[in-house]
């Protein structure tokens, strides 16, 4: 269980577990030691990623094997790693032996810095186009999540997700309370149902190498309160009136005793004891969640609630297919086809259906009946793939995260000053950005 637990954590820990392993100008593409054509004609790939257990692995062992069947001269090497940090670092390290794997699971930042050294392809090169067949099947999120900030198309997705509110129904209804629909109206109930033993709900910063949950939930509430913490183009916005306004909410749910400070999913946990009312966390982790509640009540999810202005927002995770610049004319070609064939709606319908993933487009949700009909979470989740949004593309992002850990840590932990705290995050992030750049 241990290996799915960690692969549906959020956007934040994520991208904190991307640390850039350093400049690879240096490094040049050369052609790939693996097979290009064996017996037969048959043209051999290899696809480095994570899902090295449980579900995400036999899912994606049954799928390449129908891919296989259906295009027996293509074969598909599955090249698993244990986590992120080690998929990051094998991948740099095959490109700095001219021996990468054909495509590769990779985050926004990664891939910015192998598009910065020309270690991988845009999708343009070998699809043909830059607005490709299935393209606008996407959600709108996902389509914008598959471009660089130089308004290339440079990925293809794989596996997605967002964030989602989960709560116990019958506590709210207890206290004359709904599911909140907009962030005030959480403030509401959320103070409203704690006490006597309750606290509504139970945040975890993380770390400033490994952002938490507690950390996306502010990000969330940035981007509500309409300014996101970081702009499109990588600039923070650690002090915005927005990101003041995030901290003094949560210091505010905090003081009235309705937010707790924990560690180690403590949302989770208390939703499941029933000692906490809500829980944030990814729609990937609709399983842990159910698990922790062991029936003893319904779950309910909902999409994150909306700002006073009705501003729709969520958190983008999950990753993307890059394929690297070493892959012969031959390896592109089969590459593509394998990559438009995970991508495809029956192939996200059945990947979603086993993994808890979102599909990444919605007309797999018309493959899914028997299981949205016993987890109508999944569409509920889905929707938000239109507006979600990932942290930008930026190497200095992940680290100027952890800064926002220490804000966080300073007035929920330490009962500062919020508008002190988002200045000194502000000016850390500032110089991670210049150190970075």
């Amino acid at each position: 269980m241990s290996s799915n637990r960690k692969l549906r954590r959020t956007a934040a820990t994520v991208l904190a577990a991307a640390t850039v392993l350093g400049a690879l100008s240096a490094c040049s593409s050369s052609k790939s030691s693996s097979a290009d054509a064996g017996s037969g004609g048959t043209t051999t790939i290899s696809f480095m990623q994570i899902m090295i257990s449980g579900t995400q692995k036999s899912t994606l062992v049954a799928l390449t094997d129908a891919f296989q069947k259906a295009n027996p001269t293509i074969k598909v090497n599955l090249e698993y790693q244990p986590d992120y940090g080690t998929l990051h670092a094998k991948e740099t390290a095959g490109v700095a032996a001219h021996n990468p794997p054909t495509i590769g699971q990779v985050y926004e930042s990664w891939a910015a810095e192998y598009a910065k050294s020309q270690v991988i392809l845009p999708v343009g090169q070998y699809a043909g186009s830059d607005s490709p067949a299935g393209l606008s099947d996407f959600y709108q999120g996902v389509q914008k999540d598959l471009r660089l900030p130089d308004g290339k198309l440079w990925m293809w997705p794989f596996n997605k997700s967002v964030q989602v509110l989960f709560y116990n129904q019958n506590m709210l209804q207890a206290k004359g309370q709904s599911a909140p629909t907009s962030w005030d109206q959480f403030a509401t109930a959320a103070k409203a149902v704690s006490g006597n033993g309750v606290t509504a709900i139970s945040v975890d910063p993380g770390t400033t190498a490994s952002p938490g949950g507690g950390t996306v939930l502010y990000e969330a509430l940035c981007a509500a309160n309409g300014t996101p913490d970081f702009a499109a183009d990588g600039t923070p916005q650690l002090n915005s009136p927005a990101s003041i306004q995030a901290l003094t909410y949560l210091s505010d749910l905090k003081k009235a005793g309705a937010l707790a400070v924990g560690s180690n999913y403590p949302g989770e946990t208390a939703l499941g004891a029933q000692k906490g009312v809500f829980d944030m966390s990814s729609a990937a982790g609709y399983y842990y969640e159910n698990q922790a509640v062991g029936g003893k009540f319904t779950l309910g999810t909902e999409v994150l609630p909306t700002g006073a202005n009705g501003q729709q927002s969520n958190v983008l995770s999950g990753t993307n297919i890059a394929m690297f610049a070493s892959a012969s004319k031959a390896q592109q070609a089969a590459a593509w086809k394998y990559m438009q064939f995970l991508a495809s709606a029956s192939s996200q319908a059945q990947w979603s259906s086993t993994t808890g993933y979102l599909p990444v487009t919605a007309k797999a949700l018309d493959q899914m009946g028997d299981f949205l009909a016993k987890n109508p979470y999944m569409k509920t989740a889905a929707g938000a793939l239109d507006y979600a949004v990932a942290q930008p593309a930026f190497p200095w992002v992940a680290k100027a995260t952890g800064e926002e850990v220490v804000a966080l840590q300073k007035v929920l932990e330490q009962g500062g000053d919020p508008t002190a705290a988002a200045n000194a995050a502000q000016q850390a992030a500032v110089a991670d950005q210049k150190a970075g750049q």
